[in-house]
């Protein structure tokens, strides 16, 4: 028979603003696996990891406190002001003679 695993094989805290893991899904048939890929999801201190698995709500829990969660929203205003207020190009694109 052949089963599908999926797990968090890889676990890495970016400071200080996000949490990447790295899900590995094997197919095993009778002990040995057939193939594997992988998918990573990132974590923001305003994301929802309530469906990760228990180790990444930990982490998550641990390291995104209320300081952290505070620095990202501003970080967010001030990127936001940023974008905002840079003018835009009146340069031409360049076409080919």
């Amino acid at each position: 028979m052949i089963e599908k695993i999926t797990s968090c094989d890889k676990i890495e805290f970016v400071a200080p603003y996000s949490v990447q893991c790295r899900q590995r899904i094997s197919l095993v048939e009778d002990g040995n696996e057939l193939a594997a890929s992988f998918h990573r999801s990132v974590m923001h201190p305003d994301s929802d990891w309530s469906d990760c698995e228990a180790n990444v709500q930990a982490i998550c829990n641990a390291v995104f406190t209320d300081g952290v969660k505070a620095d990202w929203e501003a970080k967010k205003a001030a990127d936001a002001a940023a974008t905002a207020t840079e003018p835009e190009s009146d340069a031409e694109t360049p076409t080919e003679a």
